[in-house]
């Protein structure tokens, strides 16, 4: 029956298996080998996250900040800056109709103006060129605060025509003075219909020039002075964030004590910015009432926060358009004037830039959405993509080289949600895993791969090799040769003379019951003669000494085999540490000079990036002086290059040429023949196929009498490991 699964939708109960300490080191190992740099090996995986051998995808820092940027890009096609300005100018146009609604209707009250104006009106008009704080009448506007000269006072702004006892409104009047009072409001109410149509078309004009408009509506006036609060809070913001919900309902007294503190605020960053005492104490025991319920606890965090704010404010003009941007900042101008605050605010921006610069924190946003938004939701929006841009940087510090501990995962959550936590808090426990289960240990501010972690990456790329052996039926299915010496093998024989007296038992012992058994059955005792004797058979093992020359030149990492390389020699050196401990195993590395590498430092190998050359020729003679210690068993050299000889040494110098010249042919031959003298067998492993290759390590195979095999990169591993397991059990011919 073919299997079967069923998917439902994530619970949150569903278990999903933690991760491991190996899965994890698997997943660094490969960008280790490849560029030799733990360092840098541990930061692609904490930007990529790792792939678990099931599959799944741990997300790494890199979808963090594709996240946030996506983030941020929504919120710049939701909304429309712009209609921070229009929202001002909505409420302007709302008060002004109001205004202009009641100034109409005051005069369809009073009534039209009479074809010609009575005698005493038209005697007492000004002279043209007069005073215009006097109305036609010729007695002071009733908005200047003085009555005309008469025993009846005008209708107060926003009152009806006054009434007598009685109620009739002309009761008590006569009929030229109840006209007289009707022109004198006439005039007014037209005064005022001029000065609102006459106002500037900028809402930053409008909104001037209406703080010295009396209003004839009560409601267009309140509308006007809430409006006019919500600048100021907007402009207290710009500094102070709790202190900005102080400005509603401030009396003059409240005013007054807001000015001294920004005084002594002043005298305190002077202080600090001459290097002498702030007295910040003193200053928050006598105003930190004013910062809110969770006041600065220090001078840098007051400044700090302060910064952050002005920059919020900074940023909102930034991104509205040229000509709102002037209006604003027009509106705000005017503000601090009439609260009398622009000196000391400008001191306190002065201040604040020296003691903590804003370049970190300004921007320019190009929002281009739809959605409308108001003058203090801009301002929240301005302060989260603040964040947003203060966390990009901090997550990109972190991907290339700073510290995941500086994420701060408050910040994270409030601003992504819960499952950005839970990344990052995945991606620190990387390295606690790496670190509890003994391959990394931290010494200073970086990591470093233990000789556990090291064996270890050795036992998985053995274990890669050998899978692909497996998957490939190309396995070592060695046949040893049996003889006299040697390891023993499963099986047995009948004793001979000078046979290791590996004996076995069992066989002895049944060898003993059928020669002597009568047809009844076995007899005791058991007598045992010579001819009962079996022993294990032995294996020909021979003590292999080998040399991996390693080619560490600039083409090896051009084509993508430096990495599989380094991979089979940590492959070859675990395996020779497992399962042959009397053998021994040298690393040689070879670019423009030769040079012994240890087995620890295998995984930081990196290829030669600064030198040209492939000096196989000094190679070989350090090899020669690496096996010149082992009288006995099998010498070999194990070469894996791509490329031909194109460096020689002379007198201690590295002579490069490209073509290869004669010289460094002939040179690097000549030890083959020195190699092949004491016999040390040379096999190649070569990792390219051109004409000239060919024949170069052709006749190195014809010299030396070892084998050449042609690989891929991906290959390489089986080719080396299958030829050495295969061919120490024997020893190595130079037919």
């Amino acid at each position: 029956m073919p299997t079967r699964f069923r998917y439902t939708q994530w619970d949150g109960t569903q278990d999903i298996p933690a991760l491991d300490a190996d899965e994890v080191l698997q997943s660094l190992s490969d960008d280790l080998l490849s560029f030799g740099d733990l360092q840098q090996a541990l930061r692609n995986m904490m930007q990529r996250g790792i792939r678990t051998p099931d599959g799944d995808r741990t997300d790494g820092l890199r979808d963090l900040l594709q996240q946030l940027r996506q983030q941020r890009r929504q919120q710049l096609e939701r909304f429309d800056l712009s209609s921070v300005f229009d929202d001002i100018q909505q409420q302007l146009d709302e008060i002004l109709d109001m205004e202009r609604d009641t100034l109409d209707d005051r005069l369809d009250e009073v009534g039209p103006r009479p074809e010609a104006p009575p005698q005493s009106l038209r005697d007492s008009s000004p002279p043209e060129g007069g005073s215009g704080d006097q109305d036609p009448a010729g007695s002071p506007s009733p908005s200047s605060g003085q009555m005309p000269p008469s025993s009846s006072s005008l209708p107060p702004s926003g009152g009806e025509m006054p009434q007598a006892e009685g109620g009739s409104p002309d009761a008590g009047l006569t009929e030229d003075e109840m006209e007289r009072l009707k022109e004198a409001l006439r005039q007014r109410l037209e005064r005022k219909q001029e000065q609102i149509e006459q106002l500037p078309e900028d809402a930053a004009g409008q909104m001037k020039d209406l703080q010295e408009y009396e209003f004839e509506n009560e409601e267009a006036r309140q509308k006007y002075e809430e409006l006019l609060e919500q600048l100021k809070q907007s402009m207290m913001n710009r500094f102070f964030n709790d202190m900005s919900q102080m400005m509603s309902d401030m009396s003059p007294q409240d005013m007054d004590q807001m000015r001294e503190m920004m005084q002594d605020l002043n005298e305190m960053l002077e202080r600090q910015r001459r290097g002498g005492d702030p007295r910040f104490d003193e200053f928050m025991d006598k105003w930190g009432e004013m910062f809110g319920d969770d006041p600065p606890q220090s001078l840098d965090e007051l400044v700090e926060q302060m910064q952050r704010q002005a920059a919020q404010m900074q940023n909102l003009m930034s991104s509205l358009p040229g000509e709102m941007r002037q209006q604003l900042n027009d509106m705000m101008q005017q503000l601090m004037g009439e609260m009398g605050m622009e000196q000391e605010l400008s001191q306190l921006a002065q201040n604040l830039e020296a003691l903590y610069p804003m370049r970190d924190l300004l921007n320019q946003y190009p929002f281009r959405g739809q959605e409308e938004i108001d003058l203090q939701a801009a301002m929240s929006l301005m302060g989260d993509m603040q964040q947003l841009d203060e966390l990009e940087r901090a997550l990109e510090r972190v991907q290339y080289g700073g510290n995941i501990d500086d994420i701060d995962p408050d910040q994270l959550e409030e601003l992504m949600g819960e499952e950005a936590r839970e990344i990052l808090e995945q991606l620190k426990q990387l390295l606690e895993l790496l670190e509890e289960a003994g391959y990394l240990e931290k010494k200073g501010n970086a990591w470093e791969l233990t000789p556990r972690g090291n064996r270890r990456i050795g036992e998985k790329a053995l274990a890669e090799i050998y899978a692909n052996l497996k998957r490939q039926n190309f396995g070592k299915h060695n046949v040893p040769e049996t003889g006299r010496y040697g390891d023993r093998a499963d099986d047995s024989k009948l004793y001979e003379f000078g046979d290791p007296f590996h004996l076995n038992l069992k066989e002895t012992i049944s060898n003993a019951i059928l020669r002597t058994a009568p047809e009844g059955g076995p007899q005791l005792p058991i007598n045992l003669t010579p001819d009962d004797f079996e022993v294990y058979r032995s294996e020909t093992l021979t003590q292999t000494a080998t040399v991996v020359m390693l080619d560490l030149s600039w083409s090896m990492a051009l084509r993508g085999s430096f990495q599989a390389a380094k991979k089979v020699a940590m492959a070859l050196n675990n395996l020779i540490r497992m399962q042959y401990p009397r053998d021994s195993l040298y690393l040689v590395g070879f670019s423009a000079y030769a040079r012994e590498l240890k087995a620890d430092q295998l995984p930081y190998v990196r290829w030669d990036e600064t030198v040209l050359g492939t000096n196989m020729h000094h190679a070989l003679l350090i090899a020669q002086q690496l096996l010149a210690k082992h009288k006995l068993g099998t010498r070999q050299v194990i070469m894996i290059t791509d490329g031909e000889p194109t460096a020689h040494l002379e007198q201690g110098r590295s002579y490069f040429a490209y073509p290869p010249s004669p010289i460094t042919i002939r040179e690097t031959l000549k030890e083959v023949r020195h190699c092949t003298k004491k016999d040390i067998v040379i096999n190649v492993f070569m990792l390219d196929r051109s004409y000239y290759l060919k024949e170069f390590v052709d006749r190195v195979a014809r010299i030396n009498g070892g084998r050449v095999f042609y690989s891929q990169p991906d290959e390489l591993g089986e080719y080396v490991l299958h030829d050495f397991v295969t061919h120490r059990r024997k020893t190595l011919s130079r037919s």
